[in-house]
């Protein structure tokens, strides 16, 4: 059985191997690759998508998995071996319920798509994208109903994300969440405005990178094995263990874009470093799914990033760098400028408090666009709508509304946004467990210190990798179900002394 295992594992070797130098591809098409090399890229995305497809369906990966069914059940649930047979069968079940041609097709839409939303974006016109966002509603329709028996037909879109996660688990959370934000914002907003115009000063682009980089370092990203370069959407990407790299994209008259980008794609980078070296070019070398990824990089941007211990370190280094600009400017005015809550129009630039009222509204909206309950040229009218019922404010325009992610536009619809709410979630959940095993994890952050803070995680989440659901990740770390309390905790107590709630 050992070298039938073997056997599995050199093939999901090679199909790993296409699929990095598939990543490689859509990485170079986010920063470098010249406009006019689209429609070829496009071709060669499903080119690859195609044949990697096709070799994970391979009938001789089903007859290993089958060969090795009895072998899987006399070993340990939790050993490597378990985990990977385990996880290349769930592969491999869900991928031969799609054809090939398929694959490919929606490959090729997908690449076509993202070059028409950048347009889209640039005319501020939501009516050029619209035909295209109409067929990937298609596909994405088509995709679930290639898994007959689900509940809700974003089930197994949600799956490909978050494996174990449904509808019927988030909505009722999600609702929860929203219904006990909604009159924390409005606690908030009725406070006096708080004033971040220290961080709206002129902060050159290069200066502004040395320090993200010294930043990160500190908080333990190897630069032997990443770079960060510059997109228009931030994002990280591995294409090995070895070479885990991240993007940022810097506002010259805005500190906090890069800052925090680069530490939050650091925070994902950081996770999929400290998988087991042993997993690599296995399905084991990936994260337990895109929530318990988020958790990581807004853990690390926000509950230590935007920590005041975490500043009483780093400002006067800061300070050193911009001296101008922030010589003169008290910690505890920089401290509530980087916290400051408000009503605002892009997701990404959302504060800890609003930032899940976005993600929420999308979540829904997929849900009625699958549905068939909201059409997709009345998007930009729902979005005015929701925007205004929760954070009391309408995008002006296309760009700032429903044009301003890339997700449905490069992807697909379902599944897309509700990692980055359950990160969240669990990010307050991990944090809270890390403390009470290390209860010193707040004094060692206002020396520069993240060491304990980095293994702890490393033990418990990052060296599974894949291995384990977040549930059950969950289970492991805190005894328990997934909740929302200590995420609420963290955000009452936080926002509660700053804002004197």
């Amino acid at each position: 059985m050992k070298e039938k295992l073997e056997q599995l594992r050199r093939r999901v070797q090679e199909i790993n191997d296409l699929e990095s130098i598939l990543s490689l591809a859509f990485w170079d098409q986010a920063t470098y690759m010249p406009s006019g090399g689209g429609e070829a890229r496009a071709r060669q995305l499903a080119t690859l998508g195609r044949i990697s497809h096709e070799k994970l369906t391979d009938p001789a990966i089903g007859q290993l998995l089958e060969d090795l069914r009895e072998y899987e059940k006399e070993l340990p649930a939790d050993s490597d071996e378990a985990g990977l047979i385990r996880i290349t069968r769930r592969m491999y079940e869900k991928a031969v319920n799609i054809p090939s041609d398929f694959i490919s097709e929606f490959y090729k839409h997908q690449s076509d798509s993202y070059h028409v939303w950048m347009k889209a974006r640039e005319e501020n016109d939501f009516e050029v994208a619209r035909p295209n966002l109409e067929k990937t509603l298609e596909y994405s329709r088509q995709l679930a109903d290639f898994f007959p028996g689900y509940e809700h037909i974003a089930d197994p879109l949600i799956d490909y994300r978050d494996p174990g996660m449904t509808v019927s688990v988030i909505r009722p959370l999600f609702a929860e969440l929203r219904k006990q934000l909604v009159p924390l914002v409005e606690a908030i907003t009725e406070k006096p405005e708080v004033s971040d115009a220290c961080v709206r000063q002129t902060f050159p682009q290069d200066k502004q990178l040395a320090f993200g980089l010294e930043v990160i370092k500190r908080l333990g990203y190897d630069l032997d094995r990443g770079r960060q370069d510059l997109t228009a959407h931030p994002f990280m990407i591995k294409f090995s263990l070895g070479d885990v790299r991240i993007t940022t994209r810097v506002k010259e008259d805005d500190l906090r874009e890069a800052l925090f980008s680069t530490i939050h794609e650091a925070g994902h980078a950081m996770y999929e470093q400290g998988i087991n070296r042993e997993y690599e070019g296995t399905p084991l070398a990936d994260g337990a799914s895109s929530g318990v990824h988020e958790s990581q990089s807004r853990l690390w941007e926000n509950i230590v990033g935007r920590s005041r211990g975490f500043w009483n370190y780093f400002y006067p280094r800061l300070q050193k760098v911009f001296p101008g600009e922030l010589g003169s400017v008290d910690l505890d005015t920089f401290y509530r400028a980087i916290n400051k809550v408000e009503r605002s129009l892009i997701r990404t630039d959302a504060d800890e408090v609003t930032y899940n009222l976005h993600v929420i509204m999308r979540f829904d909206f997929e849900l009625d666009l699958l549905e068939g309950r909201l059409a997709v040229r009345d998007l930009p009218e729902a979005w005015r709508e929701r925007m205004k019922a929760d954070l009391g404010i309408e995008p002006p325009d296309d760009k700032t509304g429903v044009l301003q992610d890339m997700h449905w536009y490069q992807d697909m619809i379902g599944g897309m946004f509700q990692g980055y709410t359950l990160g969240n979630v669990l990010s307050g959940l991990f944090y809270e467990a890390a403390l009470k095993a290390h209860p010193e994890i707040p004094s060692e952050m206002e020396r520069g210190e993240f060491g304990t803070l980095r293994r702890w995680l490393t033990e418990n989440i990052y060296r599974h990798g894949s291995k384990y659901t977040a549930g059950e990740l969950v289970e492991r770390v805190t005894g328990g179900p997934m909740t929302i309390e200590p995420y609420m905790r963290y955000l009452r107590s936080k926002y509660g002394e700053l804002y004197e709630l």
